[in-house]
């Protein structure tokens, strides 16, 4: 079974970790470059480096689909730059799991794929999706709708320690991000992360970065940029989320609900 994921992101990422785990062959799809923040935790930074690690897991960039097929063979994750899935009729894959985030509406097509998973606010069960996974830390964390749509976006990031919007680093300013400090580094409150526009961005308290943009990447005013960690803990870096992985398990729920045929009754609301 082939499980193509729309965005390389740490939380798509999570997904396809948790599916190549249980047997799945992977490929992520991407934009040229990919506005990811946690990137030692996203298979996107293969795009960057042509080659990366998430967890145990080797992915590579990809040019064409014999690349694809070799590095499926190999047990590793081809990436490809494919914003508009033109490699969709080459690669055939049984399920397409949209992972973008983007919050809205999306364009994709109920016939693209046997089964299309949508991750998040945006996606409707039976519209633009045959299933929804919730995204929203809390209660319902990787539930899988097949009918409905997943919770709003609030906005508010979920609380680390006694931090919680300050421990975002959004753009100041609008143009190109020219970083000086690695994802990694322990900060002292007021040390400088990076430079948007010539305007600084500063660490807010004494934390570890846990994520930051890739450096030149042209930004937007207000967009998340990096993320600080209180914690110091420096095996934060490098192991996906708990909500990814948690994402990653309503994924897998819904294939093989759908393999089995068993979504058919969830869709009338039948529990057996």
């Amino acid at each position: 079974m082939l499980v193509l994921i729309r965005g390389g992101g740490d939380l798509g990422s999570g997904v396809g970790l948790r599916l190549h785990r249980a047997g799945m062959e992977v490929a992520f799809t991407e934009i040229a470059r990919p506005l990811v923040v946690r990137r030692t935790v996203a298979f996107a930074e293969a795009v960057y480096s042509g080659e990366c690690r998430v967890e145990e897991v080797t992915a590579r960039k990809a040019e064409t689909i014999f690349d694809a097929r070799d590095m499926l063979q190999r047990g590793e994750v081809p990436v490809f730059v494919d914003r508009e899935l033109r490699l969709l009729q080459e690669l055939q894959p049984n399920v397409l799991v949209d992972a973008r985030l983007v919050k809205r509406p999306p364009e994709t097509l109920l016939s693209v794929a046997p089964l299309v998973i949508g991750l998040g606010p945006g996606f409707t069960a039976g519209q633009n999706c045959h299933a929804v996974v919730e995204t929203m830390r809390g209660h319902c964390l990787g539930r899988v709708y097949w009918q409905g749509t997943a919770l709003e976006d609030t906005g508010i990031p979920e609380a680390v320690g006694q931090h919680r919007e300050d421990r975002v680093l959004r753009a100041p300013a609008t143009g190109e991000v020219h970083t000086t400090a690695s994802i990694g580094d322990v900060l002292d409150a007021g040390e400088l992360i990076a430079v948007v526009n010539g305007r600084a961005v500063k660490a807010p308290f004494r934390g570890l970065l846990r994520g930051l943009v890739a450096d030149g990447l042209e930004v937007h005013e207000g967009m998340k940029i990096g993320d600080i960690d209180p914690r110091l803990d420096p095996k934060l870096v490098r192991l996906v989320s708990d909500k990814a992985l948690a994402i990653g398990g309503g994924v897998l729920e819904a294939i093989l609900a759908f393999q089995s045929g068993r979504y058919r009754s969830l869709l009338d609301g039948k529990s057996g």
